[in-house]
């Protein structure tokens, strides 16, 4: 499958306002896990809005091998059929060598242990943000019945012959490790009670999906989740929400570059705390049916607490704010009035990309792995243009806006980190007036 690719550099001349519209992709994180439950039937499943990025496109190559018959219906929309899956594929090296490219690769085992009962995957790979454990996984679907090995070719090998419905604690609430839990349970014997479940709205519509395909699955949207082992699931058609990340990547990049934007679309009752925290920057906007318009700002002001503290944006499980946008967060304070502590609690690498920012002129302290102290500018200086590499899908988008922002030249290489995450991003962007090439 062909994805917007990722080799090479951007070219970014900064300074220029944007305007106009802009659609946000299908949403990543969601892709990942929908995806992999077209592996729990037999029968047909249409999807729409599936985003045309590297991570996604890898995916769906790692399926059509294990024996998907995938089609392509247009735009975003694609048929998938389970049917006839090659359980044997699981011990290729061409298996091996994708999967362990692809963290998200770690969601077809879930599927496949509840429908064939076994299942093996390398260690994934993916980006390099800190330790991202894969216990939470593992242990669920031990305390399912699942038998591990860890294999000295570096697999994990499962035997899940018999898997049976149970209590099921969570240590951390972990979006891909309760996905792919809920995947394992939804055809184990009996119940499964899962609690301190991620609540993210890609696990809302990953459980509703699997409702549609005769699964019965109750309490999502909270943190307690109750699976009615089934039988046998049928084919259902689905559609995925927009990606929250580039709705609050945009909204951020309208701040920055002053511009004027209407993003559309948005699914606005799906965003949680992201308008909210994005407000708590300054930034003004309007609600329009489904659309966010984003007026140019000049200045914008940072919130203090009631006490007149300075303004902390922590990360933490949703309904928590997303840890994927604590970058953007941190680039738009750049050139805010105020002060902002920037805490990235769930991955301590996420805040090294700073030391690109302050070479182009932001003030930011960086505390410690985990915080960041944003001095705005308040447009008393503006940042400028330099060379840089992209450490990571989201600190890549980070630095793009910041380049945008910028006078004169940026050149942002390692490209392939942030087309893995956002769909054509050069060719959208200089559809709303952005001066950037690819090369």
């Amino acid at each position: 499958m062909s994805a917007s690719t990722g080799s090479g550099e951007f070219i970014v001349e900064g300074g220029h306002k944007l305007s106009g519209e802009i659609t946000p992709q299908g949403a990543k994180n969601e892709a990942l896990q929908i995806l992999c439950a077209v592996l729990l039937t037999e029968d047909k499943v249409t999807i729409h809005n599936i985003p045309n990025i590297i991570d996604v496109m890898k995916l769906i190559d790692i399926l059509a091998d294990l024996g998907v018959n995938v089609k392509k219906l247009g735009e975003g929309s694609f048929e998938f059929e389970a049917k006839d899956i090659n359980i044997n594929h699981l011990h290729s090296k061409e298996y091996s060598d994708k999967a362990s490219k692809l963290r998200g690769s770690i969601m077809v085992l879930g599927p496949l242990l509840a429908r064939y009962g076994e299942g093996k995957i390398p260690k994934p790979g993916g980006d390099k943000i800190g330790r991202r454990r894969l216990d939470t996984h593992f242990l669920g679907f031990k305390k399912l019945g699942a038998k591990f090995e860890y294999t000295e070719d570096g697999f994990f090998k499962i035997d899940a012959t018999h898997l049976e419905g149970t209590y099921i604690l969570l240590d951390e609430p972990s979006v891909t490790g309760t996905a792919n839990i809920i995947m394992g349970a939804v055809m184990a014997k009996g119940k499964t009670t899962l609690y301190n479940a991620a609540c993210e709205p890609y696990i809302q519509q990953l459980c509703k999906m699997l409702n549609r395909m005769g699964a019965n699955i109750t309490g999502y949207g909270s943190n307690l989740l109750s699976i009615e082992g089934v039988t046998k699931l049928g084919g259902t058609t689905h559609t995925m929400l927009p990606d929250m990340i580039e709705i609050g990547s945009f909204i951020g990049l309208a701040a920055m570059t002053q511009s004027e934007l209407t993003i559309k679309n948005c699914r606005i009752d799906e965003l949680g705390q992201i308008p909210t925290v994005f407000k708590k920057l300054g930034i003004e906007m309007e609600f329009r049916g489904d659309d966010i318009y984003i007026p140019a700002q000049e200045h914008y002001n940072l919130d203090r607490f009631i006490d007149g503290s300075i303004l902390t944006v922590a990360d933490g499980p949703w309904p928590l704010f997303t840890p994927d946008l604590l970058s953007i967060v941190l680039v738009v304070a750049i050139q805010a009035k105020g002060t902002v502590l920037v805490h990235q609690k769930m991955f301590e690498s996420r805040l090294f990309f700073v030391d690109k920012l302050i070479d182009m002129g932001a003030q930011i302290i960086l505390n410690d792995p985990h915080r960041a102290t944003v001095i705005g500018l308040d447009r008393t200086s503006n940042l400028r243009g330099i060379q840089m590499s992209s450490p990571d899908i989201r600190a890549g988008q980070a630095l793009l806006i910041a380049a945008l922002s910028a006078e004169g030249t940026s050149v942002i290489s390692n490209i392939d980190q942030i087309d893995r995450g956002y769909q054509f991003i050069d060719e959208r962007l200089r559809a709303i007036g952005a001066k950037i090439e690819r090369r």
